[in-house]
């Protein structure tokens, strides 16, 4: 097990937002400054608008973390749509038809209701999670409401909604428009928003500086950017298990997978060497490695079958968009250096690089070969999950063929048991929730439906039914997405 001293890195809130920020804009499909854009922007307007600094605050935090609840519904989304991403481009570009599948489904509000109660929960419980000020917490439980109450999800409207997500709403359909149609249509389209999704006097507002904005926003350095967006808030610290943990909520079937290879790396890492600071680099290494998961879309996760040409493609580029939220990521542009070599392998056979031996230091191998063995040791959508014993055999295999290091490969199976898949060695929080609480709550962490569990478990589905309504009451949810991250964050998934 990794020590204290590794799982508890401090990383400033800042960069863990810029981050998730990174990870949204890849599930929105959008340019990977996209909300970093938005928040300047919303920032530019509110204080145009004499909102008080206060709430510009809550602007700038809201408007980068607006899309970190994408990952948590984006399986509902491809349910839906097919592909989760492409939905969504379509639907911030206001295209008239991403919504025409809705209405075979029992229309726009009755489909996206439930995708959206997820979103903004979740968006909410991560700002609560990273100290935030509940007046983000509240925008971003809000984010999707306008003024003239047919938003979502409580369908609140004008002056019941905060005022920041108006402005984070306008500012956002701002920089979209103004890519994708040029400024003059930008505004045509926004003003046909204004009393609807917000209130004309932020449209007015808007319409008359915008242009001198966008000249200036398209100035800016990467720092003068950063100074900008940066609340006092932002400036404290936190951990980076939080974004392993969004990550993992795109895929059900990969609740807990980032915690255990960070985990599981830095325990391996840890018998071959006594180097601590390359071990805490290797364990949050090993949980971010995934950030480029979210570019690509949930229906290539999910195929029973080999990935088509096509779609190998897009998966080729997961740790290449790991490596590219590493340079605007901060403190962990280091860590996602090294995540982004986890799929490299010492025969050149890998990616994104194909780098080959000489290439990949101890860390990189290290990782490699536990990002293998967590994998092999975990179900996946074409496959069972392997036993031990023949996960340790084709990790050795791999070895043996020249693409794992075979002291990486030992480190972590030499003694005859493997480091184990549990995230972290402190004692489970949340003790309160029965055994039998946490067993249906592991199960819909991954995705059961309540038939499943109760299969699984050998329940009644009405038995599953009243234990998730206990879990969600003790740990003050209401979806599964949710209870997975404080589940999570106590240790017990």
């Amino acid at each position: 097990m990794i020590d204290d001293d590794a799982s508890h890195t401090p990383l400033r809130v800042f960069d863990s937002v810029k981050a998730l920020a990174f990870i949204g804009d890849l599930s929105m499909g959008q340019p990977t400054d996209h909300s970093l854009r938005t928040g300047w922007l919303a920032a530019r307007l509110a204080q145009a608008a004499g909102i008080d600094a206060t709430a510009c605050d809550t602007v700038r935090e809201a408007s980068m973390l607006r899309w970190s609840g994408c990952t948590a519904n984006a399986a509902g989304f491809a349910d839906v749509f097919g592909d989760d991403i492409a939905s969504r481009v379509a639907m911030l570009e206001g295209r008239v038809d991403w919504i025409e599948p809705l209405e075979a489904l029992g229309g726009v509000a009755a489909v996206l209701a439930p995708l959206a109660q997820i979103h903004c929960e979740v968006s909410g419980e991560i700002a609560r999670m990273l100290g935030l000020a509940r007046a983000t917490e509240t925008a971003l439980r809000h984010i999707f409401e306008t003024w003239d109450g047919s938003g979502l999800p409580a369908r609140l409207e004008g002056v019941a909604v905060p005022v920041p997500v108006y402005v984070v709403a306008l500012a956002g359909d701002l920089e979209v428009f103004s890519r994708t149609y040029g400024m003059e249509r930008a505004l045509g389209l926004i003003a046909q928003r204004a009393d609807a999704r917000y209130p004309a006097r932020l449209v007015d507002t808007a319409a008359r500086q915008a242009p001198s904005w966008l000249t200036e926003l398209d100035q800016l350095s990467a720092a003068d950017l950063d100074a900008a967006l940066t609340t006092s808030r932002m400036q404290q610290t936190t951990s980076a298990e939080l974004i392993a943990d969004v990550i993992d909520l795109k895929l059900p079937w990969m609740t807990g997978f980032s915690r255990a290879v960070g985990a599981t790396a830095a325990a391996g890492y840890a018998r071959l060497t006594q180097d601590d600071a390359a071990q805490r680099r290797v364990y949050r290494a090993g949980l971010i490695h995934g950030i480029g998961r979210a570019a690509v879309p949930n229906n290539v996760w999910n195929m029973a079958r080999g990935l088509p040409p096509s779609a190998w493609e897009k998966v080729r580029l997961v740790p290449y968009w790991t490596w590219r939220a590493g340079q605007q990521a901060g403190a962990l542009g280091e860590a996602a250096e090294l995540a982004s070599h986890a799929y490299e392998r010492l025969d050149g056979s890998g990616y994104f690089r194909a780098a080959r031996d000489p290439a990949l230091s101890l860390e990189a191998r290290v990782l490699a070969a536990s990002v293998a063995w967590v994998a092999l040791r975990s179900a996946r959508p074409w496959r069972a999950a392997l036993s031990a014993e023949a996960a340790a055999k084709q990790l050795r295999d791999e070895a043996a063929s020249g693409r794992l290091d075979a002291h990486a490969v030992e480190a972590l199976l030499g003694d005859g048991t493997a480091v184990a898949r549990r995230a972290t060695s402190r004692t489970p929080q949340g003790a309160r929730l029965s055994a039998r609480e946490i067993d249906v709550l592991r199960a819909i962490s991954r995705g059961a439906s309540n038939k499943e569990v109760a299969q699984e478990l050998a329940l009644s589905p009405s038995t599953v039914r009243t234990h998730v309504e206990s879990v969600f009451r003790k740990l003050e949810c209401s979806t599964r997405a949710v209870a997975t991250l404080r589940a999570s964050a106590k240790g017990l998934l």
